[in-house]
């Protein structure tokens, strides 16, 4: 494949996709080689990367999509971890293991009692919208960690579920790693489909002018209940890989700090592109892997990076990118060897 080749095929996949196409590409062909580093580090960081990536897109549903912020996001991010933490342990032989079915059925009932649980929340929050809605997600986040955190003979309270272990061949590192990046990879493309879709359109229609929306008699309530509940399930399913992978679950999984990490990469990466919360991830898991190794100064460091995202790039790094990339949008791409051809058409014409 020729340099021209080359341009024109990433010149086509972003003017079909937009930047979503060539940037998930490139971070597929990453993450698939994140295992050939030496040692297990860089895969850990990956895998805390996908799954948090996972939990920021689902927040960025509500975020970016919907137009609302919600601080209480993490409660379905931590009712996933429990319910498969809490069916692992169930389903445990006496030995302390579980089978590879018992396994996956405890990550599936993640994504139903999230959904289960963000329909009876988002039934009161979508009532709602700006400052409010997100003052009142936050009142049942807080109210749900509570709960996790003083029920101790069912959630085992502050001192969480310890010893999740998944079965055989996913005790290793390198395989829990490719389950999650198919997961994850699988979540991406449905919640590709699901903002690319007319539901996706009727969201955005909600985030830019709720009352045209309104006056074009779309239930706005209804569709935004069915965003929280998709937002959810799918921050159930990043909470079911996060338990396996740290071996463990507590209640600050439900916490308002979790969910402002979810904030704080989609305003990274860039909350108007779906990829722009994985983009997101990436950058704060890495920074806080490698720099807490440094200095003790972390929240320092993200504080700094926030400050100077605010001030000179709103829209997060991928906004940059599609500023610089935005004019050839509508370029018709020509191969160089086709350049004088057509040149000579063009003076015969």
């Amino acid at each position: 494949m020729n340099n021209a080749t080359k341009r024109g095929f990433w010149l086509r996949l972003y003017q079909t996709y937009g930047l979503t196409g060539p940037v998930s590409l490139v971070l597929g062909v990453a993450f698939l080689l994140v295992p050939l580093l030496p040692g297990e580090f860089p895969t850990i960081v990956a895998a805390e990367i996908l799954i948090l990536g996972l939990f920021a897109m689902s927040f960025n549903l509500i975020y970016g999509y919907m137009g609302q912020i919600t601080f209480g996001h993490a409660a379905f991010f931590g009712v996933g971890a429990y319910s498969t933490a809490l069916l692992m342990r169930a389903l445990q032989s006496p030995v302390g293991q579980v089978g590879y079915l018992d396994f996956f059925l405890s990550l599936l009932i993640a994504m139903p009692v999230s959904a289960l649980c963000a329909l009876v929340v988002g039934y009161f929050c979508v009532r709602l919208t700006g400052i409010y809605f997100a003052l009142l997600s936050l009142a049942f986040g807080e109210l749900l960690y509570y709960l996790v955190f003083s029920w101790y003979s069912f959630t085992k309270g502050d001192d969480g579920i310890q010893g999740i272990m998944p079965p055989g061949i996913f005790s290793e590192v390198v395989n829990y790693y490719y389950l999650v990046l198919i997961v994850v990879a699988g979540c991406t493309v449905l919640l590709w489909r699901i903002t690319n879709s007319p539901f996706g359109y009727t969201l955005r229609m909600i985030r830019d002018n709720q009352r045209r929306a309104v006056f074009l008699g779309i239930n706005v309530r209804l569709v935004m209940l069915a965003n929280f509940v998709l937002a959810g399930a799918f921050a159930g399913v990043a909470g079911a890989l996060w338990g396996p992978f740290q071996r463990s679950v507590s209640p600050f999984l439900l916490g308002w700090v979790q969910s402002g990490m979810a904030v704080f990469m989609s305003l990274i990466g860039g909350a108007g592109f779906l990829t722009g919360p994985l983009v997101g991830s990436a950058i704060y898991t890495f920074l806080n892997a490698y720099i807490t190794q440094f200095t003790v100064y972390w929240p320092l460091t993200i504080g700094l990076i926030i400050l100077f995202l605010v001030l000179y790039l709103p829209g997060g790094v991928l906004s940059l990118l599609d500023k610089r990339l935005s004019p050839l949008k509508h370029h018709d791409y020509l191969p160089e060897d086709a350049a004088p051809e057509a040149a000579r058409s063009g003076e015969s014409s």
